[in-house]
């Protein structure tokens, strides 16, 4: 229940702060004084569109926030703890920034949030009623909508919609396999040419790497057997090599160790050279041994590279590349081997699924059917008490193509007089009798769930007046006072005698401010009251005017 709502630079409002109550709540005022923008401003908490066209002229933002109750709902604290955001005792602060330039924010408890999470969050605090609802009382989704809802069909629309989309996902990869199984036939002989072709060379890793640096070796074999042999003479062969060099030194230094053993350190370093020396000679001339001129080699290694080479053109510039080309080809070989298999398999899944669904929407459908006869029955009772006494109201619930929603199609059926066959809704309602037909399909609905744990909700009706007056008009105020019974109601009207059911009255009224309109807004009692509705009977204030609104008020 909304306790409290302010408004700042939003239209032609400068700032207006509004505690509401329970029970019904009427908002009246002159045409065009900005009554609707209360609604507006409402809407906006609920994850509306905003626009920089709200923000007043030339204000830098448009701010709203609105004080409610805390619903009780477990799933409505859920909802508030997935996103971050503390669930305060007593209280739920909302909070709407627009700014000039088009941008928004939103705040929950004081806490950053999202118009998707307000959009979560609206259907627990209340729920807007406008002229733009009424049309959409023409369209097929809107009327199914109200027989879910009015029927507690949310849980089996959920069950039918989840094995849909597993239905139409099936039928979607079947329809993808036999669409594309021509083209890979004639691809398999490609793809086999191909897999052939890579394994015949069947390279590995590393391959070429090495393959480059032996043929760098044997078309460089002259020129590395001169150096290695100098190298060898040089470290061991030659009477100076460094070998004969190196022992005559540790030679002499043993014989001056054994009178001085100060060098002692010095004898130690040089013994592991001379071993290090020694290993590197050994492994050149083993190194020199197998340097031995090998054409046939060269040109088998030559050959081996441009076979490799050409699966490099063909398949990727590394041999990596060519052999994940490879693992390719294999597996749409693999799978056009078992595209049979596959086939039949989603063929099969697909049969349960459509029989699962079949299942699943015929008790939908029959839920439906139930619900219909049910709320068309309703709605003619409380068109009775609308002042549409003999109105005929049905709902047809005929068979459709399967949907997410089932496989129904729902249409409203009016006869405004007995006798004639009822006609769809869009084709015989006037505005006042769609305005009363909204709101008498509003209360079934609404009336037909259950209390959130004594938590009301905030219902706002904009101008559900409409076309309507007299007789008609009080029933409209009667069935506006049942629901606030049980939900806070909020009504912008148009029309004394539903004012008069007001439990609070409150006026919208525009004032010249230094020199700027600013719309505002102002409880009314007492007297005030009774003016405000004499005005709205007669268009100003007389005694004739005045003793009506005070009967209005009594009755």
């Amino acid at each position: 229940m909304l306790l409290e709502l302010v408004v700042e630079n939003y239209a032609v409002v400068e700032r207006v702060r509004v505690r509401y109550h329970p029970g019904l709540n009427l908002l009246t005022g002159e045409t065009g004084s900005g009554k609707s923008i209360v609604v507006d401003a409402l809407g906006l908490l609920f994850g509306g569109r905003a626009s920089a066209d709200m923000v007043r002229a030339g204000a830098e933002r448009s701010r709203i926030s609105g004080i409610f109750d805390l619903p009780s709902d477990p799933s409505f604290r859920e909802l508030l703890e997935s996103a971050g955001i503390e669930a305060e005792e007593g209280e739920l602060l909302l909070e709407r920034e627009i700014f000039a330039n088009g941008k928004s924010r939103v705040f929950i408890n004081s806490r950053p949030a999202t118009v998707t999470l307000l959009k979560e969050l609206a259907p627990y605090l209340g729920d807007i009623h406008g002229q733009h609802d009424q049309q959409r009382l023409f369209l097929p989704a809107a009327q199914l909508d109200l027989v879910d809802t009015f029927g507690g069909c949310s849980a089996l629309v959920n069950e039918v919609a989840d094995v849909y989309q597993r239905w139409r996902s099936v039928q979607e990869e079947l329809a993808e396999l036999e669409r594309t199984e021509q083209e890979k036939l004639r691809l398999a002989d490609l793809w086999s040419f191909q897999r052939k072709e890579i394994e015949s060379v069947n390279p590995r890793e590393g391959e070429d790497a090495e393959l480059e640096t032996e043929r760098r070796v044997l078309q460089n074999l002259t020129r590395l057997q001169e150096s290695a042999n100098l190298a060898y003479e040089s470290l061991y062969e030659s009477p100076e090599s460094a070998v004969a060099n190196l022992g005559a030194a540790i030679r002499r230094l043993e014989e001056v160790c054994r009178i001085d053993p100060s060098l002692g350190d010095v004898l130690e370093t040089l013994k592991p050279a001379q071993i290090a020396i020694n290993e590197a000679a050994r492994s050149l001339a083993t190194y020199i041994a197998r340097l031995e001129a090998d054409p046939e080699r060269l040109e088998q290694v030559e050959s081996r590279l441009a076979s490799i080479d050409k699966l490099k053109r063909k398949y990727g510039a590394t041999i990596g590349e060519i052999l994940a080309f490879l693992d390719d080809v294999r597996r749409n070989l693999d799978a056009l081997e078992t595209a049979g298999e596959r086939r039949e398999a989603l063929k099969q899944q697909e049969d349960a699924l459509r029989a699962e669904y079949e299942t699943a929407a015929q008790r939908l459908s029959e839920r439906r059917r139930e619900a219909a006869a049910k709320l068309a029955a309703r709605v003619e009772e409380e068109l009775a008490g609308l002042a549409m006494k003999g109105t005929a109201f049905c709902i047809a619930v005929n068979p459709a193509a399967p949907s997410a929603r089932g496989s129904d199609h729902v249409e409203f059926l009016v006869s405004p007089n007995r006798g004639e066959e009822p006609k769809p809704l869009e084709k015989v309602a006037s505005g006042g009798e769609l305005s009363r037909m909204a709101l008498a399909l509003k209360t079934c609905t609404t009336l037909s769930g259950k209390p959130q744990d004594g938590c009301a909700r905030t219902l706002v009706f904009d101008e559900v007046d409409a076309g309507i007056g007299g007789a008609a008009a009080e029933r409209v105020g009667e069935r506006l006072k049942s629901l606030a019974r049980r939900d806070q109601v909020l009504c912008v009207t148009h029309l004394a005698q539903i004012a008069a059911f007001a439990d609070h009255h409150y006026v919208v009224e525009k004032r010249e401010v230094r020199g700027r309109t600013v719309a505002e807004i102002e409880e009314l009692t007492g007297e005030a009251r009774v003016r405000e509705i004499s005005r709205m009977l007669s268009g100003r204030t007389t005694p004739e005017a005045l003793r009506h609104a005070e009967q209005l008020i009594r009755k």
